[in-house]
């Protein structure tokens, strides 16, 4: 016969592996390690810190991949060492502000992709523009329409990086919840 806390631990088991698969796919999808976003998810959904080894019962991953995994969660920020008493163990905990998470890794990856899009734009166009001087017309009016192209290309990117970096700097006083909690209050209301 089923006791009713196995089927307690069953749901809290379930919920768990659920959320590991799929932190692991959105990580996936933003071009990041699968085990990322798993070990990110075991992290922030353990109440304490959680030792390499935890970590590798818990994800059934290696010692080698999920040490390496985690060493670039801390490089993002959104991964801390944490001091546990009476223990010579490394243990880790998951930066729970998920704004910060968010800022870290637009910071570490999507300015600089940005940054790195506007200077082969800029770096193109200087070329184009040197070398005009010494191309027939059919080639100048090529030019001419590549130059063109580029520019708003690179608009696009100083305005991508505009954005990025309001966001950033902007959106640290907002809390998600605050969004949502008025939504469900208005939709109890219909």
């Amino acid at each position: 016969m089923s006791h009713p806390n196995d089927d307690l631990q069953e749901t809290l088991q379930a919920v768990n592996d659920s959320m590991m698969e799929g932190l692991g796919q959105l990580a996936d999808y933003f071009g990041y390690n699968r085990v990322l976003g798993q070990l990110y998810g075991a992290l922030l959904l353990s109440p304490s810190p959680m030792s390499l080894d935890d970590l590798v019962d818990q994800l059934g991953k290696s010692k080698a991949s999920i040490s390496m995994n985690v060493r670039t969660l801390e490089h993002m920020g959104i991964v801390r060492e944490v001091w546990v008493r009476d223990t010579r163990r490394k243990y880790y905990e998951a930066e729970s502000d998920l704004w910060k998470v968010l800022t870290n890794v637009l910071g570490s990856r999507e300015l600089r992709d940005v940054d790195r899009a506007l200077n082969v734009l800029e770096s193109n166009i200087g070329k184009l523009r040197q070398r005009m001087p010494s191309m027939d017309d059919e080639q100048k009016e090529v030019a001419q329409h590549y130059i063109t192209r580029i520019d708003q290309l690179s608009d696009f990117f100083r305005l991508a990086r505009v954005i990025l970096t309001s966001l950033m700097d902007h959106g640290r006083g907002l809390a998600f919840g605050q969004f949502f909690d008025d939504n469900q209050e208005g939709e109890e209301d219909l």
